[in-house]
């Protein structure tokens, strides 16, 4: 392999010349193209940090660190969520005080770094983001598929500290899905084969990116058949569950993405090596791989995992129709601050609070230290949530679309529709 090509500011950088944050972020970067044996750096414009997520002291010092030595950004650089809310103090828990004030001091040192503090793991819903062909630095698994796959910006999955040290400098190896050969579609899913009205419901979506997350191991999917009704939502959602259940970084799906308007261009002009076909008992198995329904009662509910969206917040509120949440259930939903802004305009934060659904901005409901009685059997709409919330907290997971959520939460029993019955 040729040795890596630096610029002068790249060099200086290295050398140390701009100070030792700059330097030590210059390094990590360098040896991540190493790593990646590539020989060219490329410049980014966008970064989402998710080292702003507290995993232990050792973020606090990095952070502090960089701070002590003089670190600035050298592009933008939005924050994902903290393992606590700062909007909402009293989400404590006595037994872990130290931990969340740290978790705090976390978050507020990025601030001090220079991030824009938005708090989400989906940046995606906010103005001014990345636009198609951009070279950006993602962060958070779903966010890093839904800018690759539904916007076309360009990240690889940056973990913690590199995600930083590349927001610093404005520098990446230019490897994988930078490039345009790694981002050809390499496996096709084909769902043209399910019922039009089980692609039209919402869970259908989640369900599919497990699917795809089990199945396609590290190549890059393709999916034809999505009906011409498959929204930001929908996308978001397979976004999710693949980068949960798999590693799936970007997908295309033909007709609707930015890079697939054909098969041939999201195959850039290839064969598909494998097309899987993807029947019902795929979803039905699916959904059980997630919860099953047992016979304990409903405790609660969890939307938002993903964070909730402004459409999403409308359609929750047309399905509730003025009706509230059973007595007793701890109903949870978690957004950002800006969306959360714009449902409080239009009244939908008090309609929501007043059925019983408690709104947490920065934050989600399956890090144990941000809610308080989530226990039990918990119905929720996301399959990223199903995935995750058993192995961190006393739950079980019962996944269902947002209405079969509604209807149960307004019934404080389980309440499942079609797809039980299929």
């Amino acid at each position: 392999m040729a040795a890596l090509q630096l610029n002068r500011l790249d060099q200086d950088r290295l050398d140390g010349k701009l100070g030792k944050a700059m330097q030590f972020a210059m390094e990590t970067i360098v040896s991540a193209a190493h790593v990646d044996q590539v020989n060219e750096l490329v410049d980014i414009s966008f970064a989402h940090i998710d080292a702003c997520f507290y995993n232990g002291r050792a973020h606090l010092d990095f952070v502090n660190y960089m701070l002590d030595h003089g670190a600035t950004l050298a592009v933008p650089s939005w924050t994902n969520n903290g393992l606590v809310s700062l909007n909402d103090l009293s989400l404590r828990d006595p037994l872990a005080s130290r931990e969340m004030n740290e978790a705090r001091q976390l978050m507020q040192a990025y601030v001090r770094l220079g991030c824009n503090p938005v708090w989400t793991c989906a940046p995606y819903q906010l103005p001014d983001r990345p636009r198609l062909g951009e070279h950006i630095v993602g962060s958070e698994s779903n966010a890093v598929s839904f800018y690759n796959s539904v916007i076309g910006a360009r990240s690889n999955k940056y973990g913690d500290y590199l995600d930083v040290c590349a927001a610093i400098t404005g520098r990446v190896p230019f490897s994988k899905l930078h490039r345009d050969e790694a981002r050809a579609a390499e496996l096709l899913f084909d769902v043209s084969a399910i019922p039009a009205a089980i692609r039209a419901n919402d869970l259908f979506y989640h369900l599919l990116g497990h699917v795809i997350g089990r199945k396609c191991g590290h190549r890059v999917p393709a999916i034809a058949g999505l009906p011409d009704s498959c929204n930001e939502d929908d996308l978001k959602a397979i976004s999710a569950a693949g980068s949960s259940s798999g590693s799936v970084p970007l997908f295309h799906a033909i007709g609707i993405t930015p890079e697939a308007g054909t098969l041939e261009m999201a195959f850039q002009g290839k064969r598909a090596r494998q097309t899987i076909q993807i029947k019902f008992e795929d979803l039905r198995q699916a959904r059980d791989e997630l919860g099953r329904n047992s016979d304990r009662p409903l405790a609660g509910i969890a939307l938002g995992t993903p964070h909730f969206s402004y459409s999403e917040f409308q359609r929750l509120v047309e399905l509730l129709n003025g009706r509230s949440a059973a007595p007793g259930l701890n109903c949870y939903l978690t957004t950002s601050r800006h969306v959360y802004q714009q449902a409080q305009e239009q009244g939908w934060t008090g309609l929501l609070e007043q059925a019983g659904f408690r709104i947490i901005t920065d934050t989600c409901t399956y890090f144990s230290p941000a809610i308080n009685g989530l226990r039990g059997k918990i119905m929720t709409n996301s399959a990223k949530w199903a995935y995750y919330a058993p192995g961190m907290l006393p739950v079980e997971a019962v996944i269902g679309s947002l209405g079969e959520c509604v209807e149960s939460a307004v019934n404080g029993r389980v309440m499942l529709d079609q797809w039980e019955r299929a």
